[in-house]
This record gives C-alpha cells, sequence and structure tokens, in this order.
C-alpha cells in the first residue's frame, strides 16, 4: 500500500490537500544497518515506511535497546523531539534495504492552516501512535516475554531478518531467553 493509500485509509483529505502534501514529500531509500536519524539531532521529518523495517533505538550503559519497530505503512517519528524541537537520545536505523517517505515537518504543520484536512489526518496519525506506544508500555508491564514475542510475530513476517540481539532487546530480555521461547515455539 502506497503513502496516499494508507493515509485515506485514516482520513480522506481533498485532492488539493493530497497535492499539497506531495509536494513536501520525499522518497529516499535506505541501505541494511544505515541511520536514517543520529542520536542526539533534532527529529524534523515524520518518516513512512513504504517497504522494509526500521527500527528506533538507544544505547543504555553501553548497551544497544529498540524500543520501537516499523514496517510497511507504519510512521516512525521521536514524538518527544519532534514537539519540543530537543536533540533526541534515540535513533532511527534500518534494518534491512528499506524506502521511506519523508514528511517535513515544519512544511506539514504550515499546511495545517490552509488544509484541516490534513492537520485532522496527522491528528489522527499521531493519536493512533500514541495509543500504539501505551500499548507497548503495558505490554512490557502486564504480558510475559513469550507473550510480547508472540505479538511481535503477529505483527509482521519480518522478524526472521531482524537479529536476535534487537528482538530481545525490544523484548527486554537476554539472546539466551529469546533462544529458549523460540525453541519452545
Amino acid at each position: 500500500m502506497g503513502l496516499f493509500s494508507f493515509l485515506n485509509s485514516v482520513n480522506k483529505i481533498s485532492p488539493q490537500a493530497k497535492e499539497a502534501l506531495e509536494q513536501i514529500t520525499q522518497v529516499k531509500s535506505y541501505s541494511k544497518n544505515e541511520i536514517i536519524q543520529e542520536i542526539g539531532s533534532r527529529c524534523k521529518t515524520i518518516y513512512f515506511v513504504q517497504e522494509g523495517c526500521a527500527r528506533i533505538f538507544y544505547y543504555k550503559n553501553g548497551n544497544d535497546i529498540t524500543e520501537h519497530f516499523a514496517f510497511g505503512n507504519d510512521l516512525i517519528v521521536r514524538a518527544e523531539s519532534l514537539f519540543t524541537g530537543k536533540p533526541t537520545s534515540k535513533g532511527i536505523q534500518a534494518i534491512e534495504q528499506t524506502n521511506i517517505v519523508g514528511i517535513n515537518s515544519d512544511s506539514l504543520f504550515k499546511l495545517y492552516d490552509k488544509h484541516h484536512d490534513i492537520e485532522r489526518l496527522f491528528r489522527l496519525l499521531f493519536e493512533r501512535e500514541y495509543v500504539n506506544t501505551v500499548r507497548r508500555i503495558e505490554s512490557l508491564q502486564f504480558k510475559s516475554a513469550k507473550e510480547r514475542y508472540v505479538e511481535l510475530l503477529e505483527t509482521t513476517n519480518y522478524v526472521q531478518k531482524i537479529s536476535l540481539k534487537h528482538i530481545a532487546s525490544y523484548l527486554g530480555i537476554t539472546q539466551v531467553s529469546l533462544s529458549r521461547i523460540r525453541a519452545d515455539l
């Protein structure tokens, strides 16, 4: 599904709004393990994964921790930096060959006054991402690692392409524990 098919599935926008939005989008391809957004940078772009897989990550006590995975038709953005304008302590990395549509946030926010349907669309998208973040936190709080792994398997068929260390850190467990879970399934 392309960007505009996905966006229309969330909230239809007028042809004029679509044209204005098309003018501020940029398609870029990233190779496996390429950094999309550096740690310490300010997030000024909203990313939409067209094809492939990306992750949000950070370092804690020298360990590479995966916070979030984004697959086809997923948004990936560091919202805390996007909305505060402050540098982020997290980065975004392509896990494999990944095609992404980038939307410059300053340009997007300027369109809000002219195209209220764009403003509504992105409000709904950001609300959806907020709910996903809350679900992720609740999953870590209330579900076992095995349940979280099964949820990840149900989310995507890209799991086989993601390194075990990234999956384990995302689940909040060691690679040894992940191997045990995989053996049990």
